[in-house]
């Protein structure tokens, strides 16, 4: 008796879509390779990037530098390894402020409406109003310069989107049936919106983080090229471009790797980002 056994594919159906798509795939890789150099800068890097070696300084790449030396003597490539580590920890903790505070207040005006969710939202635009840089310049004027205060005027600048998209998203599912019945349960409105909002709106959030995470990532390596991010002696991507800017002549490579870095660092959450977006959206993942 000849017995068929039908085996079920080992890559689930989402998997298998995403591994199909072109951008989730570009983007996964972009950001793995980020994370992976963030990783490994917490237990080795070729030199210490704290490291200055004033006779070797401004060396092209060879075989013992392999990006070469800043004006200082220190490994470039050292410093990347450990500027992925300063972007990522201020992306994680800006975009989550923004994430917590944000969705909180979103999902609060969806669910009380009336002048609470006009206040927010009214909030909301005012915060517009005041934009990261801005805000760090003020924080800087008032507590002065540092990564902290970085932080805090990037996870202040995210509340406001988080808040909007949060409120936007939620009205559409509040409108739903499943929702009127979970009223006509008893149900209130924290348990509706813990057990049925959140979950239906969670897939826009992810997207949403990783196009935040980008753009926090960008925040950043500006503020500290301008002075107000990391501090020396705390290698950041934006301030080996603000160290570059008076040797494009002498040592143009100084610029292209930080700069080459926050482009893909930027270009993979993006794709990632719009991967997600195409994969999650119901509408979309029928069409595939």
């Amino acid at each position: 008796m000849n017995t068929a056994v039908a085996v079920r594919p080992v890559i689930p159906g989402f998997w298998q879509r995403a591994l199909g798509h072109r951008s989730f795939v570009i983007g996964g890789v972009l950001t793995l390779l980020l994370l992976a150099a963030a990783a490994l800068s917490l237990v080795w890097t070729p030199y210490s990037p704290y490291e200055m070696d004033l006779p070797g300084r401004l060396q092209p790449p060879n075989a013992r530098h392999w990006l070469g030396t800043d004006p200082f003597g220190r490994d470039i490539s050292s410093l990347l390894l450990v500027g992925a580590r300063s972007s990522i920890l201020v992306g994680v903790i800006a975009v989550g402020i923004g994430l917590l505070v944000g969705t909180a207040l979103g999902l609060l005006a969806a669910a009380r409406r009336g002048w609470v969710e006009e206040l927010i939202m009214r909030v909301s635009d005012f915060s517009f109003a005041f934009p990261a840089i801005l805000s760090a310049i003020m924080m800087t004027a008032v507590f002065g310069a540092g990564i902290v205060n970085a932080i805090i005027a990037i996870g202040i600048y995210n509340i406001p989107t988080f808040a909007r998209i949060t409120r936007a998203s939620a009205n559409a599912i509040w409108s739903r049936e499943f929702v009127l019945a979970a009223r006509a349960c008893g149900k209130t409105n924290l348990s509706i919106t813990i057990e049925h909002i959140l979950p239906n709106i969670l897939s826009v959030l992810i997207v949403q983080t990783t196009i935040r995470f980008a753009i926090a990532i960008l925040a950043e390596a500006a503020l500290s090229y301008l002075g107000l991010g990391t501090q020396p002696p705390q290698p950041s991507w934006g301030r080996m471009l603000s160290e570059a800017q008076t040797l494009m002549y002498q040592a143009p490579l100084l610029a292209v790797f930080p700069g080459l870095a926050i482009a893909l660092a930027v270009l993979g959450l993006n794709l990632l980002g719009d991967g997600l977006r195409d994969l999650l959206d119901p509408r979309l993942a029928r069409k595939r």
